[in-house]
């Protein structure tokens, strides 16, 4: 296959927001007398908000006036640790790699589950790099389904077998092949070793290498 487009997560692939989103979850949990760990919170990757607030109540049922105003205040508490990001909080080989698809011509796009996208771009000042951002915000499904990512294949005019999925949720790669695209795992392989290609992280890696590794073989 030939890729012309790279969709990325943003939480956990570009920058380490996971790390704000598991504070803000955290502190939710405590103020309601739940138990909340960081296995706990790994399930929460990828995953939407409200099926986030879900999985941490743990059966707890709650009114849905209740789960709005406890998403709201975990968001509130998020927020805030956001607005203390700075370009700095890029990952490694994160602008590296992103300004390289750009120097190619290739067409990128953010595809995230989260409402606060664009926020974050705009702290880390990547934004201008992208040539689409789709978020929470989209009329769409969450993953594991494939909606945000054929929004983002349509809003980058790539046909969906040739866009590149870049993501560190199962969740993220289960709904990349639901759309019909190969995807690159960043994490462990017991979360996303069904990637076609996985790394640990996006440094020490070029675009390049990844375009190499799925070009289509000679015989």
């Amino acid at each position: 296959m030939i890729i012309k487009a790279f969709l990325f997560d943003l939480d956990g692939v570009l920058t380490d927001t996971s790390e704000l989103h598991f504070q803000g979850w955290k502190r939710l949990a405590e103020e309601e007398g739940i138990s909340f760990t960081r296995e706990d919170n790994e399930a929460l990757r990828g995953v939407s908000r409200r099926e986030s607030l879900n999985l941490l109540l743990k059966g707890r049922q709650v009114t849905e006036e209740q789960a709005r105003e406890m998403m709201e205040r975990k968001n509130g508490y998020y927020l805030d640790l956001v607005q203390q990001m700075t370009p700095a909080d890029l990952l490694p080989g994160a602008r590296e790699i992103i300004a390289e698809i750009k120097a190619l011509g290739l067409k990128q796009a953010i595809v995230s589950s989260s409402k606060n996208a664009a926020l974050v771009l705009e702290r880390l000042q990547i934004g201008d790099l992208f040539d689409a951002v789709i978020d929470g915000n989209a009329p769409a499904r969450s993953k594991p389904y494939p909606d945000l990512f054929l929004l983002a294949a349509q809003a980058v005019g790539v046909p969906p077998a040739n866009c590149l999925v870049v993501e560190d949720a199962g969740a993220g790669v289960d709904a990349a092949h639901a759309a019909g695209m190969p995807a690159l795992g960043l994490g462990p392989k017991e979360r996303v070793g069904h990637a076609e290609l996985v790394f640990d992280s996006l440094e020490h890696h070029t675009a390049r290498e990844i375009l190499a590794f799925f070009a289509p073989r000679r015989a």
